[in-house]
């Protein structure tokens, strides 16, 4: 149980955690204590020293945002002396700023204009000798060192969350500057999260830079539309000249609490303009009643999926999402093993853990989210982190402090190591130790090349853990044997202290898979297509027989990783027609799209709960009020694990779908700020074993695919995979991401 500290701030009787600080108690109690430096998903930066309060018995000034408080004490935040310390240290911070400012992006929401107007710093009695700093371009980040006041947030948070340590601290006295590490350029996953937390116009979005002043902006508190993180943000807009239209300006997000990646931040202009047009409105509803089947992406609102099944049940027609699908019946098979219809980790479970295994994901990729939980869990509370995956990952590299490479395609062999060593003292039922007894453990140690030794190592690691993760991804959901690895997964989960964590591929993937009934999709003719390849199709992308808009355009609810349904608002207008008005034309009957919200599903764990009385906000301590958590809801627990299957060989070239940093699909393909690199990457193995070489044009056979690329050499990468981008050609998420293939140089 946690000790309970009872003292004193300001005469009133509070209370802290044992490990928290005098700030935090201070904040929990609603008692202010002003701050410039601190951030609360991070270790204190204890630089700016505004925060100091007095000790009743202690001499001097006490640093609240790093010092824990001891029983009885009495705390003052407030007197004359704190007063002129305070006061001072702002004029020391305006030295380089002018007092009456105006002239920086920052203005209007400038930490430092709040503060030096809270102590009435109005003149100043400070000076120093001007210096020249240029200004630096980082690409989609510029720094201006003149502004820059060193509280040191965005070096904490590029190193404790986001895992990048890009930047750093150049000391020299006055002449301090945040410089890039080890590196002449800013070389880094471009997050954007130094720019969120600078208090002033020291780091900023080259793109946004003197293009609006933050009280011209309109704020759409939304959730980002690019993976399953279902991160919270702000779209601000502003209404562009007297005959123009609302246009989204920057993405924000509370970086006091949440974080949001690059593509978040810098992707955000992905709708679609279109007007209503009759003849092709009249077509699609034409299309519909004529249609086999409806093939959609899972880039779609719970509320529109639900209009798609009643199209089908009303139209006797399939419905065709091979992701969501797969997904689906992985999580079928999951709980035809735990009884339960949903996965019992979360987000912030990863972060609270010390003990994490990550397989079947490249996730700093994937879902950048769950690589920062991995990364907060790594630097605060030391949790050891072992990696298991085909390709090594850079950006995973100072955060896993374990490396285990298995063969491609041995993901089931490997879940069958990883179950009999975590099981192995575990008290189990009988048909379970059975199957764990008849394990060949030299054939899959062999074949997979995960030996026993790793194992061990993995196993001695974990030994002081409390809290463990396992973290499942999107890799094997289109693994021949993916529903044996769903149960291998559910059976460590039932037996051990792991919860265990399944990353959804796309922003609605798990959505779509409890609000719709999918066919295995089939090549049929009279296909409608909503945001996918058909004979009819209805799109927010280009080439579209009917447009539609886009997912920052709409009002509905998608489910996240965490099985938590968050809401979606409209930062822009769409004016032609939306999925609602064609079930209107086929006798499915709603005023509003988000009339369906309160009809969603509860037997699959969505609350009768109608959108508008959807909460979407953080709480002053960051609590998230977005949505709901679906309800937990029990499976009939009937089924076996399968004996493992002889494990796959994948000889010669190898190409591993998976996409750069920054991009997910075709809506951030579709954006202007985000990185659009299509080339093929591989090691100078791969380049051996392919006869090819750095700079060639390249023609890659895979399937029934034949696609063209530029390889580059990257010599971070080993091995003969190459990563293959897919962000630009739509995912063939019917089959495994790895793919045996044919490498020709084109001449």
């Amino acid at each position: 149980m946690s000790k309970i500290i009872n003292f004193k701030i300001d005469g009133k009787d509070v209370s802290a955690v044992k490990g928290e600080t005098i700030l935090q108690a201070a904040r929990k109690h609603d008692i202010y204590i002003p701050t410039m430096c601190y951030i609360s998903k991070t270790t204190p930066c204890a630089s700016c020293r505004i925060c100091s309060v007095e000790v009743e018995g202690v001499d001097g000034f006490i640093l609240s945002c790093n010092t824990s408080p001891t029983e009885g004490i009495e705390v003052k935040t407030n007197s004359a002396e704190l007063e002129v310390e305070r006061t001072n240290i702002m004029k020391l911070y305006d030295v380089n700023h002018p007092l009456e400012c105006g002239v920086c992006d920052k203005s209007g929401e400038c930490d430092l204009q709040n503060m030096t107007l809270e102590f009435n710093v109005s003149q100043q009695d400070f000076s120093a000798r001007d210096q020249l700093k240029t200004v630096q371009d980082w690409g989609l980040i510029n720094y201006d060192p003149a502004l820059c006041i060193m509280c040191e947030k965005c070096v904490h948070v590029c190193n404790e969350v986001i895992g990048d340590d890009a930047i750093e601290v150049k000391f020299g006295g006055y002449s301090s500057v945040i410089i890039p590490k080890n590196a002449d350029t800013l070389d880094c996953t471009f997050c954007g999260e130094c720019i969120a937390v600078c208090p002033v116009g020291a780091l900023v979005s080259s793109d946004f830079k003197y293009t609006a002043n933050a009280w011209e902006l309109s704020r759409i508190p939304s959730t980002c539309a690019h993976c399953s993180a279902g991160c919270a943000l702000e779209y601000e807009t502003r209404h562009s000249g007297i005959n123009g239209e609302d246009s989204i300006y920057r993405v924000k997000n509370n970086f006091e609490f949440n974080s949001l990646c690059g593509a978040g931040r810098f992707g955000f202009d992905f709708e679609n303009r279109a007007d209503k047009d009759e003849d092709a409105f009249e077509r699609a509803v034409q299309a519909f009643k004529n249609a086999n089947a409806i093939r959609f992406s899972s880039m779609i609102t719970n509320e529109e999926a639900h209009i798609l099944q009643r199209l089908k049940e009303k139209l006797g027609v399939k419905l065709f999402n091979e992701d969501a699908r797969l997904y689906g019946e992985f999580m079928a098979a999951y709980s035809s093993v735990s009884a339960k219809l949903h996965h019992s980790a979360s987000m912030d479970a990863v972060k609270q853990a010390d003990a994490i295994i990550v397989i079947g994901t490249r996730i700093a990729t994937d879902n950048p989210m769950v690589r920062y939980a991995i990364r907060k869990a790594s630097q605060h509370n030391g949790a050891k982190v072992v990696y298991a995956h085909p390709l090594e990952d850079t950006l995973m590299k100072n955060t896993a402090t374990q490396f285990m490479k298995y063969e491609v395609g041995t993901e089931e062999g490997v879940m069958a190591l990883l179950a009999n060593e975590l099981l192995k003292n575990s008290d189990v039922d009988e048909q379970t130790r059975a199957f764990l007894d008849d394990l060949d453990l030299g054939y899959l140690e062999a074949e997979s090349n995960v030996g026993d030794d790793e194992l061990q190592l993995m196993s001695k690691s974990f030994q002081r853990a409390k809290n463990h993760v396992l973290i499942i991804g999107s890799d094997v959901f289109a693994h021949k044997r993916a529903k044996n690895i769903a149960k291998l997964a559910a059976l460590i989960e039932k037996y051990t202290a792991f919860s265990l964590l399944i990353v959804p591929s796309e922003v609605n993937t798990a959505g779509v898979s409890l609000t719709c009934k999918l066919d295995i999709d089939e090549n049929i003719s009279n296909v409608v297509a909503y945001n996918a390849e058909g004979d009819f199709i209805m799109s927010s992308l280009k080439d579209a027989d009917l447009a539609m808009p886009a997912l920052n355009q709409v009002e509905g609810t998608v489910v996240n990783v965490d099985n938590q349904v968050l809401p979606l608002n409209v930062a822009l207008s769409f004016e032609g027609y939306v999925l609602n008005d064609i079930a209107n034309a086929l006798g499915i009957c709603k005023e509003n799209t988000i009339d369906y919200t309160k009809e969603l599903d509860t037997t699959k764990g969505f609350q009768p709960i109608a959108f508008d009385d959807l909460e979407n906000f953080l709480t002053p301590y960051g609590e998230d009020k977005r949505g709901y958590i679906l309800d937990e809801v029990s499976c009939e627990a009937d089924a076996s694990i399968e004996a493992i299957e002889d494990l796959p060989e994948f000889n010669g070239t190898v190409i591993y779908n998976c996409n750069p940093v920054l991009q997910f699909n075709a809506f951030t393909n579709k954006t202007h700020q985000l990185e659009k690199d299509t080339s093929l990457r591989g090691s100078a193995q791969f380049a051996a074993a392919a006869k090819i070489a750095d700079g060639d044009t390249v023609e890659i056979s895979f399937a029934s695919k034949t696609i063209q690329r530029v390889f580059k050499q990257d010599d971070e990468l080993k091995g003969t995979i190459a990563l293959n981008p897919i962000f630009d050609l739509g995912q063939d998420v019917s089959r495994y991401r790895f793919e045996k293939s044919k490498i020709v140089r084109v001449v």
